[in-house]
This record gives structure tokens, C-alpha cells and sequence, in this order.
């Protein structure tokens, strides 16, 4: 019987269906696995080969799971909410959910081709008011929360002001975003308004003033991840940056629960450290600078105020503190509040152009980017400990939100210090002794201390740290500053609140009405609070967010209902919240609602949680680590802290799958002035011969690197005359690994190589390219090798010539055919386990081909070997499973298990060489020893002529490797 993929295929996908194969149920019986992979955003394009990577992966230990025995959930979703359908309602005018409908139906369409293993009972859409309902839920969870610093926990808000209530802020250790102080007495004197004004400052969901990357063009903030090089990465359109009242999370506030929860997660090192980096713990200390007594007079007739006097002071924070003595300028965050209030009047024009320049910088530019630029404000700080008188510059390599947005400047051990000082002609002190003010000498952490402080310059109490090593300084420093009231030892966070808000129509509604400007929430039980239908998708005429549009968009208080906005009296009915939330809402909980996806009245039941509990095993991109990844773990204890989830970290162990380039290819055009001659193309071997140029054409119309002409010809008008110059009668192409875009024509359709191949031979190939971490390079030309590997498999079930007819037996199998089965048992479990695929295909290659010179046809051997091989290709694994006369499915057979008795190698064959040179091999029995190895290399007749004449001086014999004999 020939192997009829597509028959196959089709068959079995309609009886998973039919059967319900994937759905799973809680079964307290087994051992639950639960595999997850980061749901798609169902763009237009559909997918390319590229996107089902990951998803094979994860499928591969998924059914591997099955068979040894655990219930296994498994499910899939839609990321469905997003800029791109927004933007293409915009030119279209067509409405996102009936864009985001056909896609997500297009990808459905193609997943199921692929043969995944998905429980499709547990949909997920971000999109669907059944879900978004309790984004919305844990929204307003957050809101009614604050973060206790003293328990390390999220605790209700009502616990805070039974707090206020009876002694006010004394003992209160919250996050918050500025430090209050009010007693008892004048909380309860404080009106509602006032009230809600200070819980605003502790909500784990909060309104707050915060700088943002505006998108004028598109009327919305984006994240950093939307924009590329200062533009939208959508349309390319300028951004800016620009203060604005926002919906924030604290996520600040959980920063050390997510740097102790990488230690207890499997997760690659890389991806840890990259979390690290971007939490960005730091010990330090926050000190005092005053400022010195204005540097000029106000002028006459000006309306400016006079400079601060001595008096004043701000803050900054260091993590070394004891190079204060090496202090020689002060910088500020363009963003902070000082830059107002310390620039002088004569520096004011050149601040304001300055600032107007940083607006236009992202904050990722500004990192990434080692320009130096910088303004001087005009005015001084004192150095705390030596009185100098140090000027105060502003600059963008300063961020407002790490530490206070300032920082004193010491360029002998810094090196963003040190170009600064270098650039603007600043002084240089060094601070270590013999250290060679350079950029080699920056952050010196070892080394003992001098001009600590300089000759002839009095310190408080005579402090001086010249003599001590580094590690004594920063210490001795800590302690000095603490004792004297000049600062405080503090931890400090790179990690900022993320920014929850979007100026944009296509994303979750906030629950959210306003009274007297402040926010209040619609009623859990009145909840999902659903996005009205608008007429247009773009911001209004008056610059407000498309919700703007909406004409029914307030809230009735009494009837506990939306209504029409030109009902609002502001007495009982109120403006509802016109921005959206952003797209990590949707996908930041998505896994626990997986558990229990039909459940209207929570997010996930207790008893499914406790079932599931979290995600063993989640395969994405590394695109997501500082994003998603950090937005979900945050989510999720946050979900802990309420009850809701009973895992502090939501994903157990991380597989971050590469990238698969395209294969581009290219013809070669020869150049040429008149145009109105039809276009000749060169043969790549005939190019060197031609003025050329490359162009990259459509990889469909390539097969093993020689190009269709005829289909080329009508691929494009231009091409329909075209003249081709040919090696041997063919065209043969160039080709380079490039990334997969529409661009290069090399994305390559899983719908063609399933019509072709079939999709069994889809997911070896992509597995076979090499280890699922790693980039690799698509190349349709290698595919065959895999179709023909389940073509062999399949022809030893079948006689040869007769196709029709089955040649199993039960005839007991020899020591060979066992010895090549239970190599692969125990190559495929590891291999699995390690996620090293790409082994495992090379490994089954091996075995059939040894099955097929044995004449292998026995029945245990091979229904072995159709178990093994149907984690990875399930339609033939399935078929064969049932023509060896099982029932049911092969989903769920027992993962077979080696006997280490048949991978005892009874002969072992040795190279044998001559001062180093290999000759030829012998076998011999395994447990020869090598006396009696020796012996018979030395009398066998390949040896005579290689020692014929010659002192043997050594024999060298590497056990079951090599024997090597030295002469001369």
C-alpha cells in the first residue's frame, strides 16, 4: 500500500475531532502535566513555517507526557486584541472584530493541518467579553489593593484606612509613590474627595502623572517594544516623549519577589540574568545635597524668583557612596521637577531647546545610545562633605525613574561620568590609588582609596577614607552618612510601574467611571463592562481617545447601567474611562483561565487551580522576556496574594524556541540603459561574466535552487518578456539565509509543504533543522529527506511488489533488531527531555534503516517503533497503530521503556592504525583483552607490509576505539 499522506492525514485529523481525542478533563488519578505555549496575535498573513515552531515542540512533549501517563492539558488561544487590526480598521473602515474573526479562522484552519494536539474546548480570545470580563476583575482587584512592604503582600485598601483610621500614617511601611504624614484626626477631617486623592498614592492600580512615548500619529502611548530608532514601529511615525496621566500597576512594588522567584524556576540562565538586568537591584545610599546661594541677583524689572538659598536640598542615589570625594558636577534627569526649579534665567532658552531635543527620545534610545549631550543649568550643589561647590547639568544618560532622576557625577570611575566630564572640559579626580584616569580604570572596585579627601580640605568630624581599601570605604561611608543625617542606606530598583493605559479603540475597557475628576469602579457584579460600538476608529476632533466616539459611554449609578453620554449629570450619571488597556492585559492571566475557561463566576475555580496549579512546561520567544514574561509573573502573585492562584510563579519551567530564517533566492538582471527592452536574466555560474544586479524572487517559484522560467514569467507584469541566459539549459539561482519577510519572498507557506509532503513530514523537518533553541535556516531542498524517511517506515509494514499486503509476523526478532529498538527507547526518551529533537529524527533515520537490512517485520518491534515516533509524526503513527490491529489511540499506548541488556555490545570494532595513520578495522569480541588484542593485530596479514622491516617501539590501544602501533 503506498503511503497516501494526504488520505492519512485527513482522516485522522476528522476522527480526533469527531472522538474529542485532545480534550481533557480533571483526572485526580493521574499526574497532571500541563504544557503551554505563548498564544499568537492571528495576524492577516496567516502563518509562515517559522511561527509553528514552537508549537511542535511543545506538541512533541505534550504527547510525549500522554504516553507515559500523565493527563496532559494542553491548549491554545488568540492573543486577539491589538494595534495592527485597529490600524487596518482605520484604513479600511471594516470593524477589528471581523478582521480579527477571518484571521483567527485562517490560523485555526492552518493549526489544524499541522496536527496539534489542542484542546479547542479551551479557547481562549482575548477579545471576547467572556474573558476580558476578569482582565476587568483583577483590574479592579488591584485598585481596591495596596502592597504591604513589612509582610511582603498584596493587602486589601480597606485595611489601609482602618489603619488611617485609628493612628494615621504612623507605622504604614506600603508602597507608595510619595511619602505622606497625617495623623488619625486629620484623615477623619479629610472630605471623600481628599480621601480617595491619598489611597491614589498607595492602589496597586493607580492613576499618576508619568512620561510616556506618544504617538501623535496614531494618537496613543506606546510601550517600548512599538518603537524603533525614535518612530512607530507601526506606520514609522514619530514619537515623542510627553508627561501624561495614566493608569499604572506597581509593579515596582513586587521587585524583590521577582528577582527571589527566579531562583526557585527552570529557566535558562540567559533569560534569568536578562530579568535581573532589567529588575536592576541595587544597594546603595540616598544622600543630601544642598544647594548653593543663587549664583546672581534677580534682575531688574524681572518676574523671575530668586535661586533657592542654602536651605534647599535634593536628593540622589549611589551605589558608591564612597567616592564622594571624586564628586566634580551633578546631573539631572531632564524629566525631573529640579530642571524648573534650579535652572537660572539666564540658562533658560538653551534648557527649553535642550528639552524640546530629549522629547523626541525614547528611553530605550537613550540607554542604548552612547551620544553624549547635556545642558548646564546655571546653577550649584554643595558637596555635603567637602563644601566644593559643584555645577548642576542636565542630561539625557540620567533617567527620571531610577533613583530620584539625579545623580552626582564622579567621571574618574564611570564611564558615562567620564565622557560627560571629557566632552564639556569637567573636572577628573581619581580616587584609587595608582588608578590611570581612563576608560580602563572606570567602576574600580578593588584598590586602596586616596584624595579621600583631598589635601587641605576639611571633612565633617575630620572623616577621611584615604588608606582603606574599597570594600572598607563603602562600609565606613554608610555608617558615617546614616549617623550624621546625611542620607540613608536604601535598596533601589531599575524596575518601573508599567504604564496600563492606551489612547486606543481595540482593547479591554477600563471599569472605570469618574466623579469630581476622580476614578471609581463599576460594581464586580455589573462586570464585563463591554467596548461600545464607535463610528470611526480614530481619535476624536478634539483629541480625545476613539471611545470618545462612543455615543452610549456613561454610567448610571442607581440603574447600575451603561447609558447615553448626553444623560451625564455628574449627580448620578458620570463619564466612563475613554482609554483601553494595553495588550499584555490580555495575555498576562490567559494560562490560569486555560484551567477553567467556562466558568462565569471566576477566573479559575479553586478546585481546577489546585489541579493544574502552573505551567510546567512554556515554549515562546526570548522577545518576551522583559515584557510578557515579567508583566505575567507580577500578575500572578499579585493573584497569589488574593487567593486566586496557588503557584507564586506561574511557569515552572521555560523553552525559548529560535527563529527559523528564510531561504531567500535570487536571479540576476543584467544592467542595462534601455528600458524598453525585455529584461535578461543570468544563470548564477554565468554572472561574473555580466554587469548584474540581484533581485529576490518568489521562493515558490524555485525548486532545488533551479528557477521555473515560465512561472517566473507570469509571477510579475515586467517579467512576462523576459530573456534568460542558461547553464545546461537550466537557470540556476542564488540564495542567502535572510530573515523571513514578504520583502525577500522567502516566507514559505505551511499549506504548500503540507499539499506537498504531507504534515507528519512538516514537523520532523522543522524539528530536524537542528536544536529547538537555536536560529536555523529554512531550506525547502532538505525536506525530502525526511519524506523519505516515512516512506521507509512505512514499507516495513508492507511487502515489496504487493503492496496491498502486510508482512508482519511474530517470529521472535534477532539480537540485532532488538539492540537497534531499545538504542532508540532510550536515545528518544533522553533526547525528549532535553528538548534535542533534531537528534531524535537523525536517531530514527538510523533505526529504520537498520530495521530494513535485518528484514525486520515483527510485530512488538515495530508497534514500539510506531509509539516512538508518534509524539512527532501522529497521522502515520496513528494509521499504523490501527493496521497492527489496536483499538483506540495510539494517544494513548505506554511509552515504551529500554532493557539495558540489549544495548550490551558483544563485538566491538577497532581502527587500526600506524604511527597515527588509520589502515584498516578489526572486530573483536567485547571482552577481549588486550594482550590478545595486540596478538592478533600483529599477526593479522593487513598488518605484515606495515611492519615488514620495522621496530615496533609502542603499541597504544585505546579501549573500543583504536589501537595504534609506533615503528621505526
Amino acid at each position: 500500500m503506498d503511503y497516501n499522506f494526504s488520505e492519512i492525514e485527513k482522516r485522522w485529523q476528522q476522527a480526533w475531532a469527531a472522538n474529542r481525542t485532545y480534550k481533557v478533563t480533571e483526572d485526580k488519578s493521574k499526574k497532571k502535566f500541563y504544557v503551554l505555549n505563548m498564544f499568537p496575535y492571528p495576524s492577516g498573513a496567516g502563518l509562515h513555517v517559522g511561527h509553528p515552531l514552537g508549537y511542535i515542540a511543545s506538541d512533541i512533549y505534550a504527547r510525549f507526557k500522554r504516553l507515559q501517563g500523565y493527563n496532559v492539558l494542553n491548549p491554545m488561544g488568540y492573543d486577539a486584541y491589538g494595534l495592527p487590526a485597529e490600524q487596518y480598521a482605520i484604513q479600511t473602515g471594516q470593524h477589528p472584530a471581523l478582521t480579527t474573526e477571518t484571521n483567527i479562522n485562517r490560523y485555526r484552519e492552518q493549526l489544524d493541518k499541522i496536527g496539534f494536539s489542542f484542546d479547542w474546548d479551551r479557547e481562549v480570545r482575548t477579545c471576547d467579553p467572556g474573558y476580558y470580563h476578569w482582565t476587568q476583575w483583577a483590574f479592579e482587584k488591584m485598585f481596591d489593593s495596596f502592597f504591604c512592604n513589612e509582610c511582603g503582600q498584596a493587602r486589601p485598601i480597606a485595611d489601609l484606612v482602618r489603619h488611617f483610621e485609628a493612628v494615621g500614617t504612623e507605622g504604614v511601611d506600603a508602597a507608595e509613590t510619595e511619602s505622606l504624614h497625617f495623623t488619625a484626626e486629620e484623615w477623619k477631617a479629610m472630605s471623600e474627595h481628599e480621601q480617595q486623592k491619598v489611597l491614589m498614592n498607595y492602589r496597586i492600580a493607580y492613576l499618576g502623572e508619568t512620561m510616556v512615548n506618544w504617538c501623535p500619529a496614531l494618537g496613543t502611548v506606546l510601550a517600548n517594544d512599538e518603537v524603533v530608532n525614535g518612530v512607530s514601529e507601526r506606520g514609522g511615525y514619530p514619537v515623542v516623549q510627553k508627561k501624561m496621566q495614566q493608569w499604572c500597576l506597581r509593579t515596582s512594588a513586587y521587585a524583590q519577589r521577582l528577582l527571589d522567584g527566579l531562583e526557585t524556576i527552570n529557566w535558562t540562565d540567559s533569560i534569568k540574568e536578562t530579568q535581573r538586568n532589567w529588575i536592576g537591584r541595587s544597594e546603595g545610599t540616598e544622600m543630601e545635597f544642598s544647594l548653593s546661594p543663587s549664583p546672581s541677583p534677580k534682575r531688574e524689572g524681572s518676574n523671575e524668583p530668586n535661586m533657592p538659598d542654602t536651605e534647599d536640598h535634593f536628593t540622589i542615589f549611589t551605589t558608591r557612596a564612597d567616592t564622594i570625594f571624586g564628586v566634580t558636577f551633578m546631573v539631572l534627569a531632564p524629566e525631573s521637577e529640579l530642571v524648573e526649579k534650579l535652572t537660572t534665567p539666564e540658562q533658560k532658552a538653551e534648557v527649553a531647546e535642550y528639552l524640546a531635543y530629549v522629547k523626541k527620545r525614547t528611553e530605550l534610545d537613550r540607554m542604548s545610545d552612547r551620544k553624549v549631550t547635556g545642558v548646564f543649568s546655571g546653577n550649584y550643589a554643595l558637596n555635603p562633605f567637602t563644601g566644593d561647590k559643584l555645577p548642576i547639568w542636565i542630561s539625557e544618560y540620567v533617567l527620571a525613574g531610577y533613583g530620584t532622576g539625579a545623580i552626582m557625577a564622579v567621571p574618574a570611575h564611570d564611564s558615562r561620568d567620564y565622557a560627560f566630564a571629557k566632552h564639556f572640559n569637567l573636572p577628573i579626580i581619581p580616587l584609587i590609588e595608582g588608578a590611570d584616569v581612563s576608560e580602563e580604570s572606570f567602576d574600580a572596585k578593588e584598590g586602596i582609596v586616596m584624595n579621600s579627601p583631598r589635601e587641605g580640605v576639611k571633612t565633617p568630624d575630620g572623616f577621611s577614607l584615604n588608606g582603606k581599601t574599597v570594600k572598607e570605604a563603602i562600609a565606613a561611608t554608610k555608617e558615617f552618612v546614616t549617623k550624621h543625617g546625611l542620607g540613608r542606606v536604601k535598596v533601589n530598583y531599575r524596575l518601573r510601574d508599567a504604564i496600563f493605559s492606551r489612547q486606543r479603540y481595540w482593547g479591554e475597557p477600563f471599569p472605570v467611571y469618574y466623579k469630581d475628576g476622580l476614578p471609581y469602579m463599576v460594581p464586580e457584579a455589573c462586570l464585563p463592562l463591554e467596548l461600545p460600538e464607535i463610528d470611526k476608529y480614530e481619535p476624536t476632533e478634539t483629541g480625545e481617545p476613539p471611545l470618545g466616539r462612543a455615543k452610549k459611554w456613561a454610567w448610571d449609578e442607581v440603574k447600575k447601567q451603561v447609558v447615553d453620554k448626553a444623560l451625564i449629570d455628574n449627580k448620578t450619571i458620570f463619564p466612563l474611562e475613554l482609554n483601553t488597556m494595553p495588550g499584555f492585559a490580555g495575555s498576562s492571566a490567559y494560562y490560569l483561565r486555560y484551567m477553567d475557561p467556562h466558568n462565569a463566576h471566576a477566573l479559575v475555580g479553586k478546585a481546577a487551580d489546585e489541579y493544574w496549579q502552573n505551567v510546567d512546561l512554556y515554549v515562546g520567544g526570548t522577545e518576551h522576556a522583559t515584557g510578557h514574561l515579567i508583566y505575567s509573573r507580577f500578575w500572578n502573585k499579585f493573584l497569589f496574594d488574593c487567593g486566586v492562584s496557588c503557584k507564586d510563579e506561574p511557569f515552572e519551567k521555560l523553552i525559548n524556541q529560535g527563529m527559523i530564517q528564510g531561504r531567500s533566492n535570487f536571479v540576476y538582471r543584467v544592467n542595462s540603459d534601455d528600458h524598453s527592452k525585455a529584461p535578461v536574466f543570468v544563470s548564477k555560474g554565468l554572472k561574473d561574466q555580466y554587469d548584474t544586479t540581484p533581485i529576490h524572487v518568489w521562493v515558490n517559484l524555485v525548486k532545488n535552487d533551479i528557477l521555473d522560467t515560465e512561472a517566473f514569467k507570469q509571477w510579475r507584469p515586467e517579467y512576462n518578456n523576459a530573456e534568460f541566459v542558461l547553464e545546461d539549459g537550466k537557470y540556476v539561482c542564488g540564495w542567502a539565509i535572510e530573515k523571513m519577510s514578504k520583502s525577500m519572498y522567502n516566507v514559505v507557506n505551511p499549506d504548500d509543504i503540507i499539499k506537498e509532503y504531507g504534515a507528519d513530514t512538516l514537523r520532523l523537518y522543522e524539528m530536524f533543522l537542528g536544536p529547538v533553541e537555536a536560529a536555523k535556516p529554512w531550506d525547502t531542498n532538505g525536506i525530502d529527506g525526511c519524506h523519505r524517511f516515512l516512506k521507509k517506515f512505512w514499507n516495513l509494514f508492507w511487502e515489496r511488489g504487493n503492496e496491498n499486503k502486510l508482512i508482519i509476523d511474530d517470529v521472535e526478532p534477532s539480537n540485532e533488531s532488538l539492540k537497534s529498538v531499545h538504542r532508540l527507547i532510550k536515545k528518544v526518551s533522553e533526547d525528549i527531555e532535553r528538548f534535542s529533537y533534531n537528534t531524535s529524527v537523525s536517531a530514527f533515520m538510523i533505526a529504520v534503516n537498520e530495521l530494513g537490512q535485518q528484514k525486520c517485520h515483527n510485530r512488538r518491534l515495530l508497534q514500539t517503533m510506531v509509539v516512538l515516533l508518534a509524539p512527532f509524526a501522529p497521522h502515520i503513527a496513528e494509521e499504523l497503530w490501527h493496521v497492527l490491529g489496536n483499538k483506540g489511540t495510539v494517544c494513548d499506548a505506554e511509552w515504551p521503556s529500554f532493557d539495558a541488556e540489549y544495548l550490551v555490545e558483544s563485538d566491538v570494532q577497532l581502527t587500526i592504525s600506524f604511527n597515527g595513520k588509520a589502515r584498516y578495522q578489526k572486530t573483536f569480541a567485547a571482552d577481549t583483552d588486550n594482550a590478545t588484542i595486540e596478538k592478533e593485530v600483529k599477526a593479522d596479514e593487513r598488518s605484515l607490509k606495515y611492519l615488514e622491516g620495522k621496530q615496533i617501539v609502542k603499541v597504544i590501544i585505546v579501549p573500543k576505539k583504536i589501537v595504534n602501533i609506533v615503528v621505526k
